[in-house]
């Protein structure tokens, strides 16, 4: 019920809680029959951020479609992680690898003052993400690149969403999911991957004092830090689930 109030508001151009108060207002034969396909389109599985193409995240809006994952609520805390690190450090430099729609480093450089880099290696996601960079009046340098593959410098702070799920998950998503890149999902045969790749990698892009953050499965925690070296930590989520990775430089 409440998505259904989401579309037809978003229809009606009036907020969701509004929508009992304007049971007056007409509405045209050509709004009806966009509300229904709206709700058809719902219907056969399609995510309701997708169907909106705009959706929150940190306080903020994003423009979202299928290049790239929806932000989620959980990835939050990833965020939050980092900019409570950058405040209390002093970090200036900042480094988000597999950008996506670029809702980590948009939220980065709008709530944190610093100076933002990221990446992705679909270069249909970073369209999406510097249109997203335009809309919270931000500036974010974007680079096409596979990990760190044709990123140069250091920086004081990297973080990662990165695709970690196994080939075991992929074969039991939900309908929704299944509309999203599966690039930015599929984490290889045990969902570590990408995690490999980051670990023979990210140390000479870091700098001494830095930190690296990454969100991991609720069920990774174990395995994805000792394929770290130094200092790890894990950060849980409301539920008590393990969320972010921490490795200290």
């Amino acid at each position: 019920m409440q998505q259904a109030k989401l579309l037809v508001s978003a229809v009606l151009g009036v907020e969701p809680g509004a929508l009992l108060v304007h049971t007056w207002a007409e509405v045209t034969d050509e709004q009806i029959a966009i509300i229904g396909d709206l709700l058809e389109r719902r219907i056969s599985g399609e995510p309701l951020q997708y169907i909106l193409g705009e959706w929150s995240f940190m306080g903020l809006p994003f423009y979202v479609d299928e290049r790239a994952l929806i932000p989620r609520q959980d990835t939050e805390l990833l965020c939050e992680t980092a900019i409570q690190w950058m405040k209390e450090r002093g970090y200036r430099t900042a480094l988000d690898l597999c950008t996506g729609s670029g809702c980590i480093a948009v939220s980065l450089a709008k709530l944190s003052n610093s100076a933002v880099t990221a990446s992705d290696v679909s270069a249909d996601a970073l369209a999406l993400a510097q249109d997203n960079a335009e809309l919270n009046e931000v500036s974010v340098t974007f680079f096409e690149s596979d990990f760190f593959q044709s990123i140069s410098g250091k920086f004081d702070l990297i973080v990662c969403n990165p695709p970690y799920l196994s080939r075991d998950d992929m074969g039991h998503l939900q309908k929704e999911v299944t509309f999203e890149p599966e690039i930015a999902l599929f984490g290889g045969e045990d969902g570590l991957d990408a995690y490999r790749k980051i670990a023979k990698s990210y140390r000479p892009f870091l700098n001494d004092g830095g930190v690296l953050l990454l969100e991991i499965g609720s069920t990774q925690a174990e395995s994805a830090a000792k394929l770290f070296a130094g200092k790890t930590s894990v950060r849980t989520d409301l539920s008590g689930n393990p969320r972010v990775l921490i490795v200290e430089a």
